[in-house]
């Protein structure tokens, strides 16, 4: 896309440009949908720690999956296909990948 920079310059054609604030709107989208679920993973860790139980843990369990399920979906439509790396280095629950896409 870019050589040897981070931003587009006068000289980059305006596909260029658009290219360049996809690929940014991207990445942030990723990033926004990782967080939810990064959150929705603590929220069933902390259940089954005991130490917040103000919820049901099947509602924790559909969250989570519902988060990852987004998140690797936003990953797949960027080209990244293995969520093998994620699984692991999240820590995903068997019974949350179980569950990716039910409702």
């Amino acid at each position: 896309m870019f050589s040897k920079r981070n931003t587009p310059s006068a000289r980059d054609s305006g596909f260029d440009v658009l290219q360049h604030e996809m690929a940014g709107e991207a990445a942030a989208a990723l990033g926004r949908i990782g967080g939810k679920m990064e959150s929705a993973l603590a929220a069933l860790r902390a259940f089954d720690a005991g130490e917040d139980q103000t919820q049901p843990r099947d509602a924790l369990v559909k969250a989570a999956a519902k988060a990852t399920w987004m998140f690797f979906v936003q990953r797949e439509s960027l080209g990244l296909r293995d969520q093998r790396p994620v699984i692991a280095q999240h820590q995903i629950p068997r019974e949350v990948l179980l569950r990716l896409g039910a409702s």
